[in-house]
């Protein structure tokens, strides 16, 4: 431990003589000391296991015809079976990751604990790290130009990178945002090469978690904890807030083929939108357990996945719900659905696969709940 702070303290001398080592060794310097204070689980291997299939997986995503699936310790599964098989890949992180997204076939992100992002590009047989906590907190020192916004890098600093990245939505290849615990928010235009913060956008100043964003027509649509409702119509210039129907926690959003919306989160709460957020109305899931992932089906329906394994299915663009003839009673967090239309699902005991997606008669929805003029 002694020799490890008299390095760290020969390092920190070194970058306070940066001006006199010019900019680019500088920099040098500073990667050098981020890289000697990082925790270990963000610079070692993803270990290599025949036992990786039965890990705890935490999310899931189509890479063209290929499933991949994420989750504890950094362990990455592909498939190229329609989820009737696994193997795992190398990933240089032993982190959990949460979220997963493919903008192509072969490119796509990955994030999740310490503030870690993943990249590939080549449909998810080997990852790079782009972004980490560490970094997080040098961007947003850089960026900030507020007391306010000062104080908030310095305690990112001070804290260490121990705030997870929850989701990531990509419009395309180059532009993604990145968002998480205590309102961490970053945006990109150069696929992932580069990071800038963005949480001056959103006006959270009780800094809550932010648990979901996706696109929907010409407007982004921002959801989070205590029941926060965001949305942009300038591209993500600046976001603003749509009166919420429900106070609980909104743990993600998906957006039907039509631009319908569907906010869901805990307790078995979802909510719909015809109208761009500007009203709400709750749908009636028979739920009490979380509903922690949403996706779009092949054939345009909505999908629906519960903490307990209900899948649920709307075949009228989310105003309403019925459990899937296919789901099974297990842990889960995550959904997709295979090139054969199999619907997949990843939880605490690894990834399985379900039988195509079919859903009996829906039941209606209840009757509108909130009203807004946003």
């Amino acid at each position: 431990m002694a020799a490890l702070n008299h390095t760290l303290a020969l390092l920190a001398g070194t970058l306070l003589l940066g001006p006199a080592l010019g900019a680019s060794n500088s920099a040098d310097v500073a990667q050098t000391v981020a890289a000697a204070l990082a925790p270990a689980a963000l610079t070692q291997p993803a270990i290599l296991s025949a036992k990786a299939g039965g890990a705890v997986m935490l999310a899931l995503a189509r890479a063209g015809q290929r499933l991949v699936a994420a989750g504890e310790r950094g362990i990455v599964l592909l498939s190229d079976d329609n989820g009737a098989s696994w193997r795992q890949v190398p990933t240089p992180v032993q982190v959990s990751l949460v979220a997963l997204q493919f903008a192509t076939p072969e490119l796509g992100w990955a994030v999740g604990h310490l503030g870690v992002v993943l990249h590939t590009a080549d449909g998810g047989l080997s990852w790079t790290k782009q972004f980490d906590g560490l970094q997080a907190a040098e961007r947003m020192a850089a960026a900030a130009t507020t007391p306010v916004a000062a104080r908030a890098a310095a305690q990112l600093r001070a804290d260490g990178p121990d705030k997870p990245f929850l989701d990531l939505y990509f419009s395309d290849a180059s532009h993604g945002y990145i968002l998480g615990a205590y309102h961490l928010l970053f945006r990109t235009s150069d696929g992932g090469r580069s990071w800038q913060p963005w949480q001056d956008r959103v006006d959270n100043p009780r800094n809550l978690h932010l648990y979901g964003l996706r696109g929907a027509g010409k407007a982004l649509y921002l959801v989070g904890e205590q029941g926060m409702l965001f949305r942009s119509r300038d591209q993500g210039a600046s976001f603003e807030a749509l009166a919420s129907p429900y106070q609980g926690s909104y743990f993600g959003l998906v957006a039907a083929p039509g631009g319908e919306l569907v906010a869901f989160g805990l307790r078995g709460s979802a909510y719909w939108s015809g109208d761009e957020g500007r009203s709400w109305r709750q749908v009636d899931t028979g739920l009490q357990q979380a509903l922690t992932a949403g996706i779009v089906l092949a054939d345009g329906s909505l999908a629906l996945l519960s903490q307990g394994g209900d899948v649920l299915i709307s075949r009228d663009q989310g105003r309403s719900f019925a459990r899937s003839a296919s789901s099974q009673p297990l842990p889960a967090a995550a959904l997709a659905q295979a090139a054969d239309g199999a619907l997949v699902v990843a939880g605490l005991r690894g990834v399985r696969r379900l039988a195509p997606a079919t859903a009996p008669t829906p039941a209606s929805a209840t009757a509108p709940t909130t009203q807004s003029t946003q």
